[in-house]
């Protein structure tokens, strides 16, 4: 289950990227994602506290980069993607045809989930968050083309950006 470490930048259209370091996104729960704005800090009693402009745009975004860029997904990842569909575990495995036990079990890493139920993950994650035609095209790509598409993916880490115009969307590399 051991893999390359994902680094995944994201910004908001419209607004300057901060000079300074991405900010870790840690909150998520998963590893390696950045943000370059869309993000405010504010100070209170001396303490930081971050306010995510459009977290659940930004959480689909993110889920969406992982059903279409992901090999296999990570444990840490099955749970956000669960969690960005405001499901519980009981809820996705009756999606999925599993138990909830079998959920927990797939998000703690202690199985790993069969490809069928994966793949259905993905294809689900896709169209409970459809908004507009373009995104009924991806899916669309995803079930013909692009599993097996992934499948045949070589796992390496590669940045990837995002930008708010209406919606968080991925912006392809320079």
């Amino acid at each position: 289950m051991g893999r390359p470490t994902m680094t995944d930048n994201f910004y908001l259209t419209g607004e300057s990227v901060s000079d300074g370091k991405p900010y870790p996104y840690r909150s998520c729960g998963l590893d390696g994602i950045f943000l370059l704005n869309g993000y405010e800090i504010h100070h209170h009693d001396g303490e930081p506290h971050v306010v995510i402009k459009d977290m659940d745009g930004l959480h689909v975004a993110i889920g969406t980069h992982l059903v279409l860029s992901r090999k296999a997904l990570a444990p840490k990842e099955l749970r956000f993607l669960r969690k960005t569909l405001d499901m519980s575990q009981a809820e996705l495995a009756e999606k999925l045809g599993n138990t909830s036990q079998s959920v927990a079990r797939w998000e703690k890493g202690e199985v790993e989930i069969p490809g069928p139920a994966e793949k259905f993950l993905r294809a689900y994650f896709l169209a409970r968050n459809l908004s507009d035609r373009s995104d009924l095209e991806t899916l669309r790509t995803l079930i013909v083309e692009g599993l097996e598409q992934l499948d045949a993916t070589d796992e390496q880490a590669r940045p990837v950006q995002f930008k708010l115009t209406k919606h968080w969307t991925q912006q392809e590399a320079a």
